[in-house]
């Protein structure tokens, strides 16, 4: 493998730390035009990379809902085949996304016959 051509093929110097994950979104213009599907692969409080289900050019604004965050708006720094990153217009707390969904306040609304195991009542 070529070094140099790898390192060039990478995005825009990076300067906050990523996390790893994997979260499902659906990107849209600013107008609310679908762009497609996209795989989020790893997160930072400023940006992300995803891949997509089909090309999105690089100096797109976008538009989607993250998980966890919520609305999120940025453009694309960089854009090869179905790989894009992203640059958030505001930095976002990354460890929101990775929060789970549901919270203590749904398990209080579930019934007591499907929190608890009746065979161990007495």
């Amino acid at each position: 493998m070529n070094d140099e051509r790898n390192i060039a093929d990478r995005g825009p110097a990076r300067t906050a730390p990523r996390d790893s994950l994997f979260l499902l979104t659906s990107f849209f213009t600013p107008e609310g035009a679908p762009l497609g599907k996209a795989r989020v692969r790893n997160l930072s409080a400023t940006g992300l990379m995803a891949d997509c289900e089909r090309a999105v050019p690089q100096g797109a604004k976008i538009e989607f809902d993250l998980r966890g965050v919520g609305k999120v708006c940025g453009v694309v720094a960089w854009s090869r085949d179905d790989k894009i990153g992203i640059a958030f217009d505001t930095p976002i707390d990354p460890q929101l996304a990775r929060k789970p969904v549901s919270s203590g306040a749904a398990q209080q609304q579930m019934p007591d016959y499907l929190r608890t195991n009746p065979l161990l009542r007495r």
